[in-house]
Order: structure tokens, then C-alpha cells, then sequence
């Protein structure tokens, strides 16, 4: 027993370590590591700080919430924000020329519309049960917003306005976009020429022009094709142009994720014995999707905001609307209270959809191992 004791190794004891952990070391490591870094940091902590004063005192403590019009409201705060402008156009904002008294409509149809968008982001619901959610989504919405029906009143797109419109374009847009970029990115790897021709001709050619060419194309020149007495709804067709050029863009990203699946994921999939279906939706198109989450929902956000590039044929979505707004003469001179109030909207929207890429991303790649 002796000798056991005197040839176990000794106990080495380490100092503790010198950097704080935390908050604190965070900001030693990154911050403040050297003298230049210190006073960068301080430099524009300071300049940070005196621009979010300025702005919190003019967007909170010397804003007006309640007044009549805008002579009213420069006059109790001429250095403050006046909501009181959005508190007043907020229908106007939100819902367009929609008739006023049937403005319930709108925010139910919008309420319906993002459900179906939150209950489509739960994994839970990834089976039979979302084609479900997405017709019973769509004829709540549809019905709603055009009415004609149940006792509604007919409502035609032509005055639909404001948030509805941002929601129904992005949503069905980009629902519409995703599987026709699937297909043309399968496509154009294809063996057979015709098909990869006619799938490269559609790409290149769709992302060779701009969006607002296409709306334009969809709306002054697609009528001229149709047959004497013929007519596409308007809206219709700018959901058209969206979709596809959201579609080639979708593409070119999901054949990037097709190239970076290795070649032994095809050989394995053919040593199984499974057909060519079998193995791209089984196998490599669930594996080149996970890949490009990122660049994807990138995608959705930059088509989210591109909406209100349909103003061009006469359709006024969420920010249009809000220009609108400004025209009123009682109200002259707030544009920035509108725009500062629909970027927060925007950003909310944009900055929700970029969590849940992060989180969609982390939960796929759980089994990876690192």
C-alpha cells in the first residue's frame, strides 16, 4: 500500500484564469485589448449614444400622440414627432382605399394570413396537416378580402390597399416561387437538353431584367396578347411577375445547394436501388435545402421588401399607402413620423424571419456533427 501511495502522480493546481468571464471579459477580449480599440470603442459609444438621445427625444419625450392637424401639433411640440398624424391616417396605412366600413375585413384576412405563416414555420405541422392550413388559410383570406359571398359586400383589387396586399403578395408569392425554383433547378441539371434549355433560358432570362421591367411587361403588355375582350385581373398579374422573378433567383440558389451534396450521397442512393424521384426528394434535395437556409430566407426578406415595387402598375401595398397618407394637406411636413413608423413594421417582419432562419438552421444541423 505504501508503494501505491508513493507512485500515484502528484496533483498539479492551476492558477485560475487571469480574464474575466462574462459580460465583462467579452468586452476586455474584443473592446478594450489595446489602446486604439479603447478608443474606438469610447469614440463611437459616445457618438451611438448622442444619436439614439436625439432620437428618443424626438420620437418619445417631446412627441405628440393627440391632435387635430399638423398646424395643431407643430404648435404643442415643433421639435417633437407628431403621431398624432399616424394615429389619425392608420386606416389609411394599413388598409388603403379598402371601404372604410368594411375595414374588419382586411384585419381579419391579414390576422388569417400571418396564422398561416406562423403555424407553417412549427415543424409539428410539416406533413398533410400545412397543405390543410393553406387552403383553409386561403379561402378564409380570399373570401374576406373579395367577398361576393356568406352576405359580403364584392370588393375588386383595385381598391385593396396597405397591409393586406404586402402580406398576400410576399406570402403566395414566395409560396408560389419555391417549388417552380425547386423544379427549374432540377431542371437545369437535367441530362435532357430540351428541358435544361428551356430551364437556363427562363433563369437567365429572368434575372437578367430588373422586377419593375416584368410588372411593367405583366401590366401594358401581357393585355395586348390576350384576345379582343379578354382581361387578367390586375393584381393577379403582379403576383404573376413576383412569383416568377422570385422563382429564378430561388433556383439559382437551391442548384448551388445541389452542387455542394457530395457525389458518394448519389452513389449510395443508386447502390439502393431507388429511382431518380426516390432519390432527389428522399435523399438530395432535403440535404442541398438545409444547406441553403441562409441564403434563402435572405431571398425572402429582399422579396418582401421589393412589394412595393408594384406601385409601378397602380397597386399600393403597405409603404405606398403610407405615401399616400402624405398627400393630405392637413398634415404636411410629417413624412418622417410615416416612414419611421413603417420601418419599424418592416423591420419587425424582416428581423422575425431571420431568427427563425438562425433557429431552422441550428435545429436541422443538430445531428451534424462539428
Amino acid at each position: 500500500m505504501a508503494d501505491i501511495a508513493q507512485s500515484a502522480p502528484a496533483r498539479v493546481y492551476r492558477p485560475p484564469p487571469s480574464e474575466a468571464p462574462g459580460a465583462i471579459g467579452w468586452m476586455r477580449r474584443n473592446l478594450f485589448n489595446s489602446v486604439a480599440n479603447s478608443i474606438i470603442t469610447v469614440v463611437l459609444v459616445v457618438l451611438i449614444g448622442m444619436a439614439l438621445w436625439n432620437f428618443l427625444d424626438w420620437a418619445l419625450f417631446k412627441s405628440v400622440v393627440s391632435a387635430k392637424n399638423g398646424p395643431e401639433c407643430a404648435r404643442i411640440s415643433p421639435d417633437g414627432a407628431c403621431w398624432a398624424f399616424v394615429v389619425d391616417k392608420y386606416r389609411l396605412i394599413f388598409f388603403g382605399t379598402y371601404p372604410f366600413a368594411e375595414h374588419w375585413r382586411p384585419l381579419f384576412a391579414c390576422l388569417s394570413c400571418v396564422a398561416m405563416l406562423i403555424l407553417s414555420c412549427d415543424r409539428r405541422f410539416w406533413n398533410w396537416r400545412l397543405a390543410v392550413i393553406w387552403i383553409v388559410g386561403t379561402a378564409v383570406t380570399l373570401t374576406l378580402m373579395f367577398g361576393g359571398i356568406l352576405g359580403l359586400s364584392y370588393v375588386e383589387t383595385s381598391k385593396w390597399g396597405g397591409l393586406p396586399v404586402t402580406l398576400i403578395l410576399a406570402s403566395y408569392g414566395l409560396a408560389l416561387a419555391f417549388p417552380l425554383g425547386i423544379l427549374a433547378a432540377l431542371g437545369r441539371r437535367s441530362k435532357l437538353p430540351l428541358i435544361k434549355g428551356l430551364c437556363v433560358g427562363y433563369i437567365e432570362l429572368i434575372r437578367g431584367v430588373p422586377l419593375i421591367s416584368l410588372l411593367i411587361m405583366a401590366s401594358v403588355m401581357l393585355p395586348l396578347f390576350l384576345p379582343s375582350g379578354m382581361t387578367i385581373d390586375k393584381f393577379l398579374r403582379a403576383l404573376v411577375a413576383v412569383t416568377l422573378f422570385a422563382g429564378a433567383y430561388i433556383a439559382e440558389i437551391i442548384r448551388g445547394g445541389l452542387q455542394s451534396i457530395p457525389k458518394g450521397q448519389y452513389e449510395a442512393a443508386d447502390a439502393m436501388g431507388l429511382n431518380y424521384a426516390q432519390k432527389t426528394f428522399f435523399i438530395i434535395l432535403p440535404q442541398a435545402l438545409q444547406v441553403v437556409i441562409p441564403p434563402l430566407v435572405n431571398t425572402f426578406i429582399g422579396f418582401f421588401k421589393d412589394t412595393s415595387l408594384v406601385l409601378i402598375i397602380g397597386i399600393f401595398d403597405l409603404l405606398n399607402a403610407g405615401e399616400q397618407a402624405i398627400v393630405d394637406r392637413n398634415w404636411s411636413g410629417f413624412a418622417n413620423e410615416i416612414h419611421v413608423f413603417l420601418a419599424i413594421i418592416y423591420f419587425i417582419m424582416c428581423y422575425s424571419m431571420s431568427r427563425y432562419s438562425k433557429y431552422l438552421e441550428r435545429e436541422m444541423n443538430k445531428s451534424v456533427r462539428r
